[in-house]
């Protein structure tokens, strides 16, 4: 976690990659997550469907995306974690988050809430992800 005294409005996260994404990846999410949709493991199944290839689960770009910025801002400090799915992620796909600082109000009970801006990047410079996500600090 970093040292939160000194946080402005326009601070950056160190960005961090995540790369590359695998079809074990991918099944591993979805062992954890119980969601088996083929489309994210079958190879046959996606093709026949229309994709590529397999494509990762939503949900395990959001936990890299929250993974990154909790360990910028701290867990215990989130209050909120919002994302919207803007790309699909495929195998070999890597992926870079980053996360700025865009507001920060003094908190009448003491603390700061910290307002961050969150994008994971496919490294086709499209965002997997966009997001944002609130932080009471103090």
């Amino acid at each position: 976690m970093t040292d939160t005294a000194e946080l402005t409005i326009g601070a950056e996260a160190p960005s961090r990659t995540f790369a590359p994404l695998t079809r074990t990846d991918f099944v591993r999410y979805q062992g954890a997550s119980g969601d088996f949709h083929p489309l994210h493991h079958d190879e046959p199944f996606a093709q026949a469907t229309g994709f590529p290839s397999v494509f990762s689960v939503g949900m395990l770009q959001a936990g890299l995306l929250a993974s990154y910025v909790t360990e910028w801002l701290g867990v215990e400090s989130l209050r909120r974690f919002k994302v919207r799915f803007a790309d699909q992620v495929w195998p070999g796909d890597e992926l870079t988050c980053t996360a700025t600082v865009t507001g920060i109000a003094e908190l009448p009970e003491g603390g700061r809430r910290v307002t961050v801006e969150l994008l994971c990047q496919r490294q086709t410079g499209s965002a997997a992800l966009k997001g944002d996500a609130d932080f009471v600090l103090p």
